[in-house]
C-alpha cells in the first residue's frame, strides 16, 4: 500500500485502483497511463508541484491533455510568481518519486489547486503513489481531502 491508499482507506472515500505496468523507457507518464489504461487523456490527471518562492510549495492537478500555467497559479495562490518546483526537492518533501507524486499522503501537506476541467468528469484517476499505479476518485472528493480549490490553472 502507498500513503496515498492508506490515506483514502483511512478517510472512508470511494476509490478504485488502476495498476499497469511501467515501461521505464516512456517519455511522459500521464501520456504512458492514458494509453495503458484505455481511458481519454481528459481523465487522466498529473500531480506537479510547483514552488511559488523560497521554497513555499503547492500542488497543481490538470489533466495530461493540458499544459499548466503559472501565471494562473500564481495568481491564484496569491504569490508574484511560480516556478517548476526542483525534482529532489519535490520527492524529499512529497515523499514521492517523481511520476508516481501523488496530492494524496504527501509527508508535508501542500496547498493544492485542481484544474477546473476536473469538474466535467465524475471520476478522474490521479497517481496513487508510484509509477504504474494510479487511484479513480471523484474529483470533488480529492478538494475536500487535500483543501483544495478549483482553479482556471490550464492552457
Amino acid at each position: 500500500m502507498t500513503p496515498c491508499i492508506n490515506y483514502l482507506i483511512k478517510a472512508k472515500v470511494p476509490y478504485q485502483i488502476h495498476e499497469y505496468e511501467h515501461d521505464s523507457d516512456s517519455k511522459s507518464y500521464g501520456l504512458e497511463a492514458v494509453e495503458k489504461l484505455g481511458q481519454p487523456d481528459t481523465k487522466i490527471f498529473k500531480t506537479l508541484v510547483i514552488d511559488c518562492g523560497a521554497n513555499d510549495l503547492a500542488v497543481a492537478v490538470i489533466s495530461v491533455a493540458k499544459s499548466l500555467n503559472l501565471k494562473s497559479c500564481a495568481k491564484f495562490l496569491k504569490t508574484k510568481k511560480a516556478t517548476m518546483a526542483d525534482a529532489k526537492l519535490v520527492e524529499r518533501v512529497t515523499g514521492y518519486i517523481l511520476g508516481g507524486v501523488s496530492p494524496l499522503g504527501q509527508k508535508k501537506r501542500l496547498k493544492t489547486i485542481v484544474d477546473i476541467s476536473a469538474m466535467n468528469q465524475e471520476t478522474i484517476f490521479i497517481s496513487a503513489g508510484r509509477r504504474g499505479l494510479e487511484v479513480e476518485i471523484s474529483p470533488h472528493d480529492l478538494t475536500k481531502l487535500t483543501s483544495g480549490l478549483f482553479c482556471d490553472i490550464s492552457q
